[in-house]
């Protein structure tokens, strides 16, 4: 069952890439990322005070908040940073660089998190699942030869690099995210909502510093609906990721290269609706990363 709910978020995921390429382009980063987590948290908010009033009907619909200790909170925030720090390199990236070039990169964010659960979780890997992360990089390196045909030099790029950091800390957070809900028992709701919430605070003390003190960039900033619609895609993808956790017989290792076959609509169907280069080539790293993904399913 686990695994259907991981195919469930990789659709939300791909949904979401799309949209927010669309909320990036041409637009302040920074604004747009607080709109899209502060889109999501409302959501969150409203499901809150409909358990406030109707508890018995929302824990029949699987959503039920719970207290937490102060600890817990400490934690969260831990991730909130972690987090924030990945979105605001991984915004910046988007902006800047075609979406068929940003979406494989981040598909390597398995590869990291395959090394974290093993050496932290003790996960272990069989022949195919070697395969099959080694197929994923080695398809991530040819996207980069096909990205220099569009001016992307990938060592010169600082865009690349953000990306790349972005990737990490995701991978990061993935790892952290099993410990969450698996090690402190946290629902998939409750964690979203404070995780939202001090995501929302500590994005707003970058744009007290970055972005309200300067009028130009104010102005230059535009309201999309894709900024909401990236808000609601995420908290829908982060609920079915959350709930495949919590079975214990969840591989995070499998989860995050299930959630890549997201790159499936990101790059055909992004790759269509932005007009961008090169799109019959990187087809070919493109089946390289699905059969990869393919490869740790079978497995």
């Amino acid at each position: 069952m686990w695994m259907y709910l991981g195919l469930l978020a990789a659709l939300f995921l791909g949904l979401h890439n799309l949209c927010k390429k669309h909320a990036v382009q041409g637009n302040e980063v920074f604004p747009v990322l607080l709109g899209t987590i502060g889109s999501g948290f409302i959501l969150l908010v409203s499901l809150f005070l409909v358990s406030v009033y109707l508890p018995e009907q929302t824990k029949g619909l699987g959503l039920h908040f719970t207290p937490i200790s102060l600890k817990t909170h400490g934690f969260i925030i831990i991730k909130s940073m972690i987090m924030a720090a990945s979105w605001v390199l991984a915004y910046q990236a988007l902006k800047h660089l075609p979406i068929t070039i940003v979406t494989p990169i981040r598909s390597a964010g398995p590869f990291f998190t395959f090394i974290g659960a093993i050496v932290i979780y003790r996960e272990t890997p069989n022949f195919l699942q070697w395969i099959g992360f080694f197929l994923i990089i080695f398809s991530v390196i040819l996207y980069s030869k096909i990205g220099k045909k569009e001016g992307i030099v990938f060592k010169r790029n600082k865009w690349i690099f953000a990306i790349i950091g972005a990737t990490f800390l995701g991978a990061s957070s993935g790892l952290y995210d099993k410990f969450l809900i698996q090690h402190l028992s946290l629902n998939p709701e409750t964690l979203q909502f404070w995780f939202c919430l001090y995501t929302v605070l500590i994005l707003l003390v970058i744009l007290l510093i970055t972005w309200f003190p300067y009028k130009e960039k104010r102005k230059a900033f535009k309201w999309r609906w894709t900024i909401v619609a990236v808000g609601v895609l995420l908290q829908a993808a982060d609920y079915f990721y959350f709930k495949a956790l919590q079975d214990p017989e969840a591989l995070i290792m499998l989860l995050s290269a299930i959630k890549r076959s997201q790159i499936l609509i990101a790059v055909v169907v992004g790759g269509l609706i932005f007009k961008e280069q090169n799109k019959r080539k990187k087809m070919v790293p493109l089946f390289g990363i699905l059969l990869g993904v393919f490869l740790i399913l079978y497995s």
